[in-house]
């Protein structure tokens, strides 16, 4: 009898072995190489706009100053790009757009800002109409452009509408924009300084005013996720007892609603929706040869880790962006004994 309950028990755990899909459907993280660059190297921005095409931005730290850095996905393989104008002089790039079918970039150019434009013939530029002392942000959407920063009179905001640049004004006690997104040339989101404290802002395009959103007291914001959809995203950091702890406030198009994911103080500008619909972003690892990354779905949140690199001793994905069913990531690795450079992982695929 006590053979029969083992043969049986063994038959069971077989049995739900085979049944379960766990270690059969559930994707992992691989490593996409990257040619290097010049360490040490920042990463900016990546996008992509299916799996075939993806663009990642940043900038060289060479001995000369910085260098503009870029490169492209092809769904196959990572290679960068030196074809764009003043890619070998002094500057760097920033976010990176699609438009239409065309690819804009915000390049600094030595101090002179302007786009970068890659049509399916050529790269043209759009330059700035005034040098900013600082270029915070750039947004791109088909019909109008937004490049945010300042100068020596203060908070800047250029507008182009295709043809022309505009300056645009902000509600008063404005005193600094940290960034701007758009979701069309009449739906424009950025978030503000100002003299009461953070603050969102919106735009139809022409005007700009408060939005009014009831962020958490005592909080900043680090990044705005606006989808074409209509639902906004949040995300920054409330402090709570002298500590800093992530939130996240979503609007549905009727309420906001603000949660508190398990995230500890994780920075979260580099948040996107996956392709699974729950919301995706780096955080920081505690495995020095191991990136690590947080889904938050609803109420649930559950992170993995990408893969084991050899004698890393700090794994940084800046940036993240779904590429058809895919996840691809895009950051530093930096190697013990050498400078930190580039690294690109991809979940799914």
């Amino acid at each position: 009898m006590k053979g029969l309950r083992t043969v049986i028990v063994a038959f069971v755990l077989a049995c739900a072995v085979v049944a379960s899909p766990a270690s059969a459907v559930t994707p992992s993280w691989s490593v996409l190489p990257v040619p290097a660059a010049v360490p040490p190297v920042t990463v900016s921005d990546l996008a992509a706009r299916g799996p075939g095409e993806a663009w990642a931005t940043g900038y060289e730290h060479a001995a000369d100053g910085l260098r503009p850095m870029l490169y492209r996905w092809d769904g196959t393989a990572w290679s960068r790009d030196t074809t764009f104008p003043g890619a070998g002089e002094p500057g760097w790039l920033g976010k990176v757009q699609f438009v239409g079918e065309e690819t804009w970039i915000f390049h600094n150019l030595a101090g002179a800002g302007e786009i970068l434009r890659r049509s399916a013939e050529d790269w043209s530029a759009v330059p700035l109409p005034t040098t900013l002392w600082t270029y915070q942000d750039f947004a791109a959407v088909p019909g109008a452009a937004w490049v945010v920063g300042e100068d020596e009179t203060g908070l800047k905001v250029l507008h182009y509408d295709g043809s022309r640049w505009t300056t645009q004004s902000t509600p008063d006690g404005v005193l600094y924009l940290m960034g701007v997104t758009a979701r069309t040339a009449s739906d424009v989101w950025a978030w503000a300084d100002t003299s009461t404290g953070p603050a969102v802002l919106r735009s139809d395009g022409v005007k700009w005013r408060d939005a009014k959103v009831p962020l958490p007291p005592d909080s900043n914001v680090h990044t705005i996720l606006v989808e074409p959809s209509g639902r906004v995203t949040i995300g920054g950091s409330q402090y709570v007892d002298g500590a800093a702890r992530t939130y996240l406030m979503t609007w549905n198009g009727h309420a906001w609603r603000t949660t508190h994911p398990p995230l500890g103080d994780t920075y979260t500008e580099g948040m996107v929706r996956g392709p699974d619909g729950a919301l995706w972003l780096p955080v920081r690892s505690d495995r020095a040869f191991q990136s690590k990354y947080a889904r938050v779905d609803g109420l649930r949140t559950t992170f993995s880790y990408g893969p084991e690199r050899a004698n890393a001793i700090d794994v940084k994905p800046r940036a993240l962006a779904a590429g058809g069913p895919s996840l691809l990531s895009f950051g530093t690795v930096e190697i013990y004994g050498s400078k930190p450079n580039l690294m690109s992982e991809r979940l799914g695929g």
